[in-house]
């Protein structure tokens, strides 16, 4: 009978699972044995950034992502990443590790105590094979959980001693598993929702990230041109569900209730589709509607649904429902929005670049199929503004805030799209979470360009002490680092870009290269 290390590697193969992100230890090597030869490792040199790695991958790839970290102690190394991808959606199949079976209760040195339990509430299933022939079932039960809405990470726990042990006759079925997940509304559903779109005298759209996931883009664009509605991105925006050069395109909402109300002040329906309702960060409290208003949240995640504090909610496939909807939609004779106006360039400092001009000569040079993987938290606004995204997956921002993503998830989204150019925006403070990344960078000479964008100080957070008045508060600032030098002690090339001149020539010159470059910019603070 075959092992369960051979029925394993077959489950992935056939699963179309062949890229392994992990940082080894002694509970893995089992695993790792007799890697096969039309398998990929790709090492990172700390558990965040093989998460974050992975995170990216599955993002831009649609495809489950396979994540090995090395028992207890790696996994909490990711477990900072693991919230982005919790709260991205992002379809994780993690292993860890488990000390030999015999080991665990008298709890030796990299047992796993109660291991399922570490990584929640992070995971959608967290789980630990009671015997060994169960590890290729639990594994198949892994990568389709991830895989079925609302996707997400998942967890199983693995005693390295199980990896020679034989399999059950039929352990081989678990390969050949296929499901599928359906979830149209019926008609009387859509009907309903197209009554109310085509009857309200003021709706307007309110896109998340769940329309780029689900490739729904042009559905919501066409959506809005024949109702000729005003779109907005939801708040806290992890993806770009909406070209930002569209006539109808407003903007992205604040993170905040009373922020939210007074964008949204004069319209009757407001119909959000693919994105909680809402993803609030700043305390500034008021009504969650506006008066008058009503809302109906499309989503193809029930928790979401359930939680939302106001609104009708339509439970479905985003995708689906968006095809099956557009038939019931009246062609509407409103105007269409005006286009937004395109921002003045900013004024640069002495040896400091204004971020807003840092973007404009991105938003030039950069090809229009770009993906963007942005972690520079106090420009989200000023890049928004800036930097056209025209294509479906062209922008990844961490969905949970926490840092240390950018840097990794932009190397994993080169790696799932060698087709098109990776840009990571990235932060100084940010940057530091995650600095071993640029070693994988360049070893496996992913063409990724990363600007690091210096402005010594943690931007975002200036930000928000201004708004809670603390003005007083320390470690707010991070100066004296040097990126060119780290990025060459890493291998990858390195250029400081301290003008515009020098920022142009960086660019053109990392867009033409087939291996990662490293752009310095310093810049003013916002």
């Amino acid at each position: 009978m075959p092992s369960v290390h051979t029925v394993t590697y077959s489950l992935l193969r056939r699963q179309g699972i062949t890229t392994v992100f992990g940082n080894p230890g002694s509970n893995e090597l089992p695993f790792l044995k007799g890697f096969p030869e039309d398998f990929r490792y790709v090492l990172g040199l700390h558990e965040g950034v093989v998460a974050g790695m992975a995170d990216g991958y599955a993002l831009a790839s649609g495809r489950p992502a396979f994540v090995n970290l090395h028992a207890a102690a790696g996994t909490g190394n990711a477990m900072g990443a693991l919230t982005n991808a919790w709260y991205s959606h992002s379809p994780l199949v993690i292993t860890a590790g488990q000390q030999a079976r015999s080991m665990i209760g008298v709890e030796s040195m990299l047992a796993n105590v109660e291991a399922p339990q570490l990584p929640k509430p992070l995971v959608k299933w967290s789980y630990e094979p009671a015997c060994p022939e169960d590890v290729p079932r639990a594994l198949s039960q892994a990568i389709h959980s991830a895989s079925l809405p609302p996707r997400g990470p998942v967890y199983v726990s693995i005693p390295h001693d199980d990896w020679d042990r034989e399999a059950d006759d039929d352990a081989e079925l678990v390969a050949e598993r296929e499901i599928d997940h359906a979830g149209v509304p019926s008609p009387a559903q859509l009907e309903r929702l197209a009554q109310r779109l085509n009857a309200a005298d003021n709706p307007v759209l309110v896109l998340g990230p769940e329309v780029d996931a689900r490739q729904a883009n042009g559905l919501a664009v066409e959506l809005a041109e024949r109702l000729r509605l005003p779109v907005w991105v939801a708040p806290s925006a992890s993806r770009c569900p909406f070209p930002n050069r569209h006539p109808c395109f407003r903007g992205v909402l604040p993170a905040a209730i009373s922020g939210i109300t007074a964008q949204l002040e004069g319209h009757d329906l407001i119909v959000v589709i693919g994105a909680p309702v809402f993803r609030y960060h700043k305390y500034a409290p008021g009504r969650y509607l506006p008066e008058g208003a009503r809302l109906v949240h499309v989503t193809g995640d029930a928790n979401e649904a359930a939680r939302a504090p106001m609104g009708d909610a339509l439970v479905g496939d985003v995708h689906a429902t968006l095809e099956a909807l557009l038939p019931h939609i009246v062609q509407s004779e409103r105007s269409m929005p005006e286009p937004l106006p395109r921002p003045a360039p900013a004024e640069d400092g002495e040896g400091r670049l204004a971020p807003a001009n840092v973007f404009d000569m991105l938003d030039a040079l950069a090809p229009e199929d770009a993906i963007y993987v942005k972690e520079s938290t106090s420009t989200v606004e000023i890049f928004w503004e800036r930097v056209a995204m025209r294509e479906p997956g062209s922008y990844f921002f961490p969905a949970a805030g926490g840092l240390g993503f950018g840097l990794p998830a932009a190397l994993g989204v080169q790696l799932a799209q060698p087709q098109r150019q990776v840009i990571g925006v990235i932060g100084d403070g940010s940057a530091s979470y995650a600095i071993t990344a640029l070693w994988s960078a360049a070893q496996y000479r992913i063409p990724v360009v990363l600007l690091i964008l210096r402005n010594d100080t943690y931007g975002a957070l200036r930000g928000f002490a201004r708004h809670m008045a603390v003005d007083d508060a320390p470690g707010l600032d991070v100066p004296g680092i040097d990126f060119c030098a780290l990025a060459r002690g890493y291998g990858v090339e390195a250029r400081l870009a301290d003008s515009r001149q020098a920022l142009e020539t960086a660019l053109r010159e990392g867009f033409a290269m087939d291996r990662p470059l490293l752009i310095e910019v310093p810049t003013l603070p916002t």
